[in-house]
Formats: C-alpha cells, structure tokens, sequence
C-alpha cells in the first residue's frame, strides 16, 4: 500500500493541458491525484504590489493552480522553521491560467505568492483539514535575502 506522506523533496509542476473546439475551452490535469486533498480554498491578492509571504508548513502539503490570470510562487526549502537561515535559496515558479497545471509545495517548505496580474485568482489545496494540526509558520517578507 503506497504511503500518503511519502517526502518529496522539492516542488514540483505537474503539468496541466487545454483544448479547444468550435464548444469552447477545457483546461483540465488528467495526471493530478487528489486523494490527498482534505481542503481547498482560493486566494486573490488586493494588488499586484502586494506579496502575501512568506508562510510555509513543516508537514502540510499545498497545491497550487491558477484559475484566472498570473501569479508568482517563491519558494525556499526550510531545515530549521525555528530559525531558518536568511541566506536560503529562492526558486521562482509561475502560474497562468492557459494550462490547468498544478505547482506541488512538499512539506518543508514555505512560499511568497505574488499576483503578476490584476483580479488573479489561485486556487489552493491542502493535505490537512483547517485546526487538524498547528502547523503554520510565518516569516516577515524582508527576512529572506533573494540574490
């Protein structure tokens, strides 16, 4: 029996497609297994000005998918979540809506998410239900040094 909590180490896209017909457009993930998924909710950022960042889980996992516009997802991989290192490396990663791909956060990580794009919408899916576990940590965004 194959384990749901098997790490994985570093994000990863898992690549969404598109059709197209004289009906209209199907976005769709024909790859993406979701018996993981316990919550799911959308974020919308005010401006593109705005960072919502850096936040991240030492065992929950996210999914994240565009479903409208662009966003921007930094990501860093986190050792010690009670005092990280400010000299971590960030990867970038961005989401449009063309494709209905999927960006996968494991565990120990933790994001920025930045809308590249007014009136984005990123839907987002979680491993954990809300209150299960305490496990959220949260950084200012000037913590990290991105060079």
């Amino acid at each position: 029996m194959k384990s749901l909590q098997s790490p994985i180490p570093n994000p990863q896209f898992l690549k969404g497609n598109r059709h197209e017909d004289e009906r209209g457009i199907i976005t769709y993930n024909n790859d993406f297994d979701a018996s993981q998924i316990k919550r799911i909710y959308t974020i919308e950022n005010h401006s593109v000005y705005f960072s919502r960042g850096w936040q991240g889980h030492k065992i929950e996992q996210r999914w994240f998918a565009t479903m409208k516009g662009r966003f921007e997802i930094s990501v860093i991989k986190v050792d010690d979540f009670e005092n990280p290192s400010k000299n971590l490396t960030v990867n970038t990663y961005e989401l449009s809506d063309e494709l209905l791909t999927y960006l996968h956060i494991p565990a120990g990580h933790i994001t920025a998410i930045q809308a590249l794009e007014e009136e984005s919408k990123l839907l987002v899916l979680a491993d954990y239900a809300l209150g299960e576990i305490q496990d959220e940590y949260r950084f200012a965004l000037d913590y990290f040094k991105n060079e």
